[in-house]
């Protein structure tokens, strides 16, 4: 009786299952995600959500990728901070190139790093990118003039540009989807970069360089070699980072990357090694993946050339288009884009040239200490810790508890850049050094809150339309078979 109950079971369980890809074939489209693609990927996120889980592997990988946003902010604030010392001793005609120099390498290394990791894989990028971002950092530190060093500073920031896109991408494709708040707890290492790169600063500036009332040009390398010092320690602390993700942490190849490329057994291999690291096991095999496709052959891992090749040669829109289907999809996508151009141009305009102003400042309220300065800085970066961690807590702390939820991502992400505009906007009216240290640090606190909230915000809006968009209707119904049951859960994901 109950092993007729099971085989009924079983039949109206693998009807349920053609019925699924018949759906899936009816509401199809020709562009966006492929359909194969969508289901093998929710078998991926199933088996990291109720097998995986969020363990050992993943604590690590937090800190392994947060060590890339520590870099980048590192860099970033590092270059800021030895900008008044460079003026004093390179004497350029305006040091502000230096910046111009390191975001346009950041703007071709954010591109080229993150083309690079859907072409060859996310592990490349996310090794290479610290080792180029040292490597120049270092070189910069002993450049004999100024155009040797915006040309190596560009050439760092060409390395340190594909941390966030890379590591973020990196790091979400190997957690459950019920821990994706890590995201934005995830920028409390940014907070950090700012406030290593102050404190290392503030240890070599304000003890190894020229009295600011010496005029620029009139300083010589030998009385000024606190800036050298700083960006020689920035540079060591990130082979430091590239050190321990190639040789020490054991990274993982993306398995959605893996799966998108065909290489369906790798993909296995990588859950597996990755649920050994947590104690634990998975039942999802190679055949739940070739059944979504048919195909039960194992494709070679091709070369680098061969990858770039193919690559550029099947480029098209199909993925970009789905973003502005409709009239709210454009809405949606307009938005998204202007939010980050237009804290991409606030944030750096006013933290790159920060300790320019400082000091600046603290010479026309007659304070000639540089320690103070960098002092002033460091405090500053000290209030950015808590930014992130309010932002966590307000976004997610209390999601799916039943609790009193507080926030959400829009309503903090409007929050924290309108009091980031009127914390700025005060800025300007201050007279005297406590109201500058003091603005500074509130919008300090509430851009990195900001900034945490954005990533998260726009990396859950992409993953909802990648959920909503229709795949290719290119007909398939599987063969019918008991491991067919796990095919149909992936296929009610994407009903729903």
């Amino acid at each position: 009786m109950s092993a007729t109950h099971g085989e009924s079971d079983a039949a109206v369980q693998e009807d349920k299952v053609a019925l699924g890809y018949d759906i899936l074939s009816q509401v199809g489209r020709p562009e966006g995600i492929g359909r194969d693609y969508q289901l093998k990927c929710n078998l991926i996120n199933r088996c990291f959500q109720e097998e995986i889980g969020f363990g050992r592997y993943q604590w690590q990988l937090f800190v392994i990728t947060g060590l890339g946003w520590l870099a980048d902010n590192l860099w970033l604030q590092g270059l800021a901070i030895v900008l008044p010392q460079v003026q004093q001793e390179l004497n350029p005609l305006r040091v502000e190139y230096a910046v111009l120099a390191e975001f346009a390498g950041l703007i071709v290394g954010a591109t080229t790093w993150g083309i690079m990791a859907d072409l060859v894989g996310r592990t490349l990028s996310f090794n290479v990118t610290l080792f180029l971002a040292g490597l120049f950092g270092l070189a910069a530190a002993g450049a004999p003039n100024f155009v040797i060093f915006c040309s190596l500073i560009a050439c760092m920031g060409f390395g340190i540009g594909g941390n966030l896109p890379v590591d973020g991408a990196l790091y979400l494709e190997h957690i459950p989807q019920s821990h994706q708040w890590t995201l934005t707890l995830l920028s409390v290492w940014w907070a950090l970069g700012q406030l290593v790169a102050s404190l290392i600063s503030w240890a070599f500036i304000a003890n190894f360089s020229c009295n600011p009332s010496i005029p620029s040009g009139q300083c010589a390398k030998s009385d000024n070699m606190g800036w050298r010092y700083t960006l020689y320690t920035l540079g060591a602390l990130t082979f430091l980072m590239f050190i321990c993700r190639f040789f020490v942490f054991d990274v993982q190849e993306s398995s959605k990357f893996l799966v998108a490329q065909g290489r369906d057994e790798e993909a296995i291999k990588v859950l597996e090694h990755i649920a050994r690291r947590n104690g634990r096991t998975i039942t999802l095999k190679l055949e739940d993946l070739q059944a979504i496709s048919g195909d039960t052959t194992s494709k070679p891992v091709p070369n680098l050339s061969t990858s770039v090749w193919n690559s550029f040669s099947k480029m098209s829109l199909s993925h970009v288009r789905p973003l502005f289907s409709n009239r709210r999809l454009v809405i949606n996508t307009t938005l998204i884009i202007v939010i980050w151009g237009l804290i991409g141009i606030a944030y750096p305009l006013f933290n790159a040239y920060l300790p320019l102003y400082l000091s600046a400042q603290g010479s026309a309220s007659g304070s000639s200490s540089v320690s103070e300065t960098y002092r002033n800085y460091s405090i500053v970066s000290v209030l950015g810790i808590p930014g992130s961690l309010i932002a966590c807590a307000t976004v997610d702390y209390t999601r799916g508890s039943g609790r009193w939820l507080v926030g959400g991502r829009k309503l903090v992400l409007a929050v924290s850049t309108m009091l980031t505009g009127l914390f700025l906007f005060l800025f300007t009216t201050s007279k005297t050094t406590a109201a500058v240290l003091g603005y500074s640090c509130a919008s300090g606190l509430t851009q990195n809150a900001m900034y945490g909230v954005l990533y998260a915000y726009v990396s859950d809006v992409l993953e909802e339309l990648s959920k909503i968009l229709k795949c290719d209707p290119k007909p398939c119904r599987p063969q019918r078979s008991s491991r067919h049951l796990t095919v149909g859960q992936a296929t009610h994901s994407v009903q729903r």
